[in-house]
């Protein structure tokens, strides 16, 4: 279960302050939504862990093949431009936009949306608000999204200019222009 904390009248979260959160409680994920409620973020059980793990290694062995960008973890923070800061489970980062993150920002939180995000979701999950959490991505520029939801073996496809395609039980998903040549095999995952 995900946890909101409404701390709005108590903190007034900057970026040096969310950071001093973050390594205060090393053994806790926290994300913080662009109004200002601060997230603590549930770890995934084994089954959840599994599905993350099989979905960044396939977006990691295609990009080892292409060298197009960079993939990163469900504990990589995204900063994104409306202020919130956001996990996804599994993201990635074309070379391109990649070069525009000044060398001194690049130890901290990535200070630009990903190009492409994933969210599994875990039994804990509620797909409202993982549904929310992917209409921001969209927002803030991820011009690619998937929320995979292996209880209801559906995904729905996040895109900056449609709207949201859902897939009943997909056997294969496209990268599209964003992840040339990236077919992604969900055989695993449902």
């Amino acid at each position: 279960m995900t946890i909101a904390l409404d701390l709005k009248p108590l903190v007034t979260w900057t970026d040096d302050r969310f950071v001093e959160l973050c390594r205060a409680n090393p053994d806790w994920n926290f994300e913080l939504t662009a109004q200002g409620e601060l997230i603590v973020v549930a770890p995934v059980g084994m089954s959840g862990g599994r599905r993350e793990a099989d979905t960044i290694g396939q977006l990691w062995l295609w990009n080892r093949e292409t060298e197009l960008g960079e993939v990163f973890s469900s504990q990589t923070v995204f900063s994104l431009p409306n202020g919130s800061k956001r996990m996804p489970d599994v993201a990635w980062m074309s070379r391109d936009r990649l070069n525009t993150v000044p060398p001194d920002r690049q130890d901290g939180y990535v200070p630009i949306a990903p190009d492409f995000a994933i969210e599994v979701r875990s039994p804990t999950d509620d797909l409202e608000t993982l549904q929310a959490k992917m209409r921001e991505y969209v927002e803030c520029g991820v011009r690619l999204s998937w929320l995979i939801d292996p209880q209801n073996k559906r995904v729905e496809i996040y895109r900056g200019d449609r709207e949201v395609e859902v897939m009943e039980a997909p056997t294969q998903l496209s990268g599209e222009d964003v992840l040339p040549g990236f077919t992604f095999s969900t055989a695993r995952l449902f």
